[in-house]
């Protein structure tokens, strides 16, 4: 998968997962690519699709089990929607791990990536 790019390799492990996961991952990066319309889509960590604006939003890493949405700096975010549930103990980063069958707030994690951009353009 080296000769593709970025955007093409995500695409490629939405459609390689093949169940909720696939389609969760999907969801997430939509809600991301609405959210952030000039967002930059990176593919790094031996395949841990990444998004960035004014430095790095998110990743959306797959498990087994669960689709983790790790913020790399949301121990700095406010988060009244309470969407952070995984990582809290971390000094910098938080994250919302996804299971198969949770519900999304759309509104509440669009705000929460938009928060995540407003930090990065202070910072």
């Amino acid at each position: 998968m080296t000769d593709r790019t970025p955007s093409e390799k995500i695409d490629r492990r939405i459609a390689d997962l093949g169940d909720w996961r696939g389609e969760m991952l999907a969801r997430l990066r939509g809600i991301v690519r609405q959210a952030v319309p000039d967002v930059v889509e990176e593919w790094k960590w031996r395949g841990v699709p990444t998004w960035y604006c004014d430095g790095m939003i998110c990743t959306g890493e797959t498990y087994k089990a669960t689709i983790k949405m790790t913020f790399a700096k949301g121990a700095s975010l406010d988060d009244p929607a309470r969407l952070f549930n995984s990582s809290l103990d971390g000094n910098v980063r938080r994250a919302i791990d996804f299971h198969k069958g949770d519900t999304v707030d759309e509104a509440a994690l669009t705000a929460l990536i938009q928060a995540a951009v407003e930090h990065n353009r202070r910072c």
